[in-house]
């Protein structure tokens, strides 16, 4: 984002802005305008202000429509969007928090509990980023640190132990690479929790519902079915990254996002993921009370075609879909 974009509360017209937002922002000023010096004058203006908001609405659905990926990943990492502990907070208010991996630390960037969801209680385990300077460098980033994927395991095999379903909620830019995560056994920590994942034995919902980053949103993304908010992107590496890898400059950003076809459209018309979760127009930020109502009616009907499977169905089902994702071509000898 740049100078251009305002700030202020969710659901106003001086909320954070995108670049290509920007003509939304200028009519829905245009109607908070309007409103105003209605009100100060009492005078009517409730048929323009309907024009106006159709406007705004035909507006919204040809630029959300036409997103390119680029546009796809900043819509992901919003600064509004709505973070784990967001949705958790919106579907019930009987979530209890769990903490520690019982060998190291407490990790902030991974949060997770036991939570109702109406009738059925599940454990709920996602990533957490912050919503300042103050509480990103807390939740890192919403980067794990090794201990923070021994406690997701740990709260993964509580679940299985206490046969209670298990839903994780993604949203990373990646694993922590720093010098202290990988001499505590970053990549081991990852490594075990995909095999562990692979093999327990409850159902697995797996959500991404922001930025979706390499073995860090992995770690949380083996499950029996793989959900995608719509503006969500799930990817091997950052568009960042990428350029950075393969043209070595950062102008080719948009390219690289194009071409590892990381949204949710792209990912579902190559089968790595089951399902596409509609967003408010706009994005998941314009209305995060729907969102999470949305949210929660899925991940109630997903666990109630997952319960009819029992355990040893459920494992080899998912060995199986795991195996089939990707294309290959074997060569004759």
């Amino acid at each position: 984002m740049d100078d251009r974009n305002r700030t202020g509360n969710p659901g106003t017209p001086s909320r954070q802005y995108l670049d290509f937002e920007k003509p939304i922002f200028d009519l829905e000023a245009k109607i908070a305008e309007l409103k105003q010096v209605a009100s100060v004058q009492n005078i009517s203006v409730d048929e323009e202000v309907q024009r106006l908001n159709e406007k705004a609405k035909k507006l919204r659905h040809e630029i959300y429509s036409k997103l390119t990926a680029w546009q796809q990943v900043q819509l992901a990492r919003h600064p509004m969007r709505p973070y784990t502990l967001d949705y958790i907070k919106e579907m019930s208010s009987e979530f209890v928090e769990l903490h520690g991996d019982r060998a190291f630390a407490d990790d902030p960037a991974v949060v997770g509990g036991f939570l109702m969801v109406d009738d059925k209680r599940v454990m709920v385990i996602g990533h957490q980023k912050g919503r300042n300077t103050k509480e990103n460098l807390y939740r890192n980033f919403g980067m794990p640190h090794p201990e923070g994927y021994r406690k997701a395991l740990r709260l993964m095999k509580l679940a299985e132990k206490f046969r209670i379903p298990v839903v994780t909620l993604i949203d990373t830019p990646g694993a922590y690479p720093g010098i202290g995560a990988e001499e505590r056994g970053q990549f081991e920590a990852i490594a075990r929790n995909l095999r562990e994942m692979s093999r327990l034995m409850v159902p697995i919902l797996s959500i991404v519902i922001g930025e979706g980053g390499s073995g860090g949103a992995l770690a949380l993304g083996v499950g029996d079915r793989i959900l995608m908010l719509e503006h969500a992107i799930y990817s091997v590496i950052s568009p960042e990254g990428c350029a950075a890898i393969l043209w070595k400059d950062q102008e080719k950003v948009k390219d690289a996002a194009e071409a590892l076809k990381l949204t949710s459209k792209h990912l579902q018309d190559l089968g790595i993921i089951d399902r596409v979760i509609s967003e408010p127009g706009g994005g998941a930020h314009r209305d995060p009370k729907a969102m999470a109502a949305e949210l929660r009616r899925i991940i109630y009907e997903e666990l109630n075609y997952l319960a009819h499977l029992d355990p040893e169905t459920l494992i080899e089902r998912r060995r199986k879909k795991y195996q089939a994702i990707g294309f290959y071509k074997e060569d004759s000898p």
